[in-house]
């Protein structure tokens, strides 16, 4: 009998010590989630190099396993403000803090230290691969005409996978998104200024290593490079000049608000970005429009961008 690939759950739920399978369950900790890739037993091979009479290869010992799992989800509020998204153990594990204001607000900001891990349950149709000590990275991505998401892959230490029994998800907690337009996504702005924007992204940067030493495994981020990539329609220089920007090494803000509604907006605040040397200018529908990368700042550290859920 055939296994089908199409037929996949993901759960994620946050470790409370470090490796520690929490057992994430389909009613309380489901992922909606899409384009779900998994590379279930990365590593290396040790040839043991042995000397023989004849020709042949040798055999090899795998070492230093790790698994990798990649997914997007949609970028989209509780729909209840001061309540967390179903999303947030996802960027949690990210080196992220969640601040919750019960009835007011959820703010993620990026942290330097005592970083969470999250186990996750991926099953494909009678296989389940468990990602214990998660830890990963996550892409921000909002384009006009296109659903907003998150975009994360997550490194684990290696379990082998089994069988499984499809659990049975809830799914109530994730909300229906809006496309990027216009209307649904009221501000873009840099420097203060409004700018008409084709694509964003920002990438968190992690640098996600594992570290398997005698005595210890761990998934552990080591550094993190955040960076904006847009790229918009260009504008008198009098108003904002990029190239100027990057000559002088100017710092200017970057705002980005996706939603409207009480529980259903999320606005992405970089309050000091280093406008990089631009890219080649380019044009779509005969309109100039400008290739941006800005790097966001720390000022008194872990400020360089906050996401805040109203």
């Amino acid at each position: 009998m055939p296994m089908y690939f199409r037929k996949k759950i993901l759960l994620a739920k946050i470790e409370a010590t470090y490796g520690t399978d929490p057992t994430p369950t389909g009613g309380a900790n489901a992922i909606l989630a899409s384009e779900i890739s998994i590379q279930p037993m990365q590593g290396a091979d040790a040839d043991r190099g042995h000397d023989t009479p004849y020709l042949g290869a040798n055999a090899t010992i795998p070492f230093d396993l790790h698994q990798v799992i990649s997914f997007k989800v949609e970028l989209e509020p509780s729909g209840t403000a001061g309540t967390a998204p179903a999303w947030g153990p996802l960027l949690r594990a990210c080196g992220c803090a969640e601040t919750i204001t019960p009835g007011t607000d959820v703010v993620y900001n990026p942290i330097s230290d005592a970083f969470e891990s999250v186990t996750l349950y991926l099953h494909i149709d009678g296989h389940l691969f468990t990602l214990t000590g998660a830890r990963g990275n996550c892409d921000v991505t909002v384009n006009a005409s296109g659903i907003p998401v998150l975009e994360f892959t997550f490194t684990g230490l290696w379990t082998k996978p089994a069988a499984g029994t499809l659990p049975t998800p809830d799914f109530s907690a994730w909300q229906k998104p809006r496309i990027a337009s216009n209307t649904a996504t009221p501000l873009f702005t840099i420097g203060g200024e409004d700018m008409v924007m084709r694509s964003f992204k920002l990438g968190l940067g992690n640098q996600v290593e594992g570290r398997f030493l005698v005595g210890a495994e761990e998934i552990v981020i080591v550094d993190r490079s955040d960076m904006i990539e847009c790229q918009v329609e260009a504008v008198a220089l009098s108003t904002l000049d990029p190239w100027a920007l990057a000559q002088d090494q100017t710092a200017v803000a970057v705002a980005l608000t996706h939603g409207t509604g009480a529980g259903r907006i999320a606005a992405l605040s970089a309050p000091t970005c280093q406008v990089q040397r631009p890219g080649n200018p380019t044009e779509a529908q005969g309109i100039m429009e400008w290739p941006l990368n800005l790097v966001p700042l720390p000022g008194s550290g872990n400020d360089q961008w906050t996401l805040t859920l109203t």
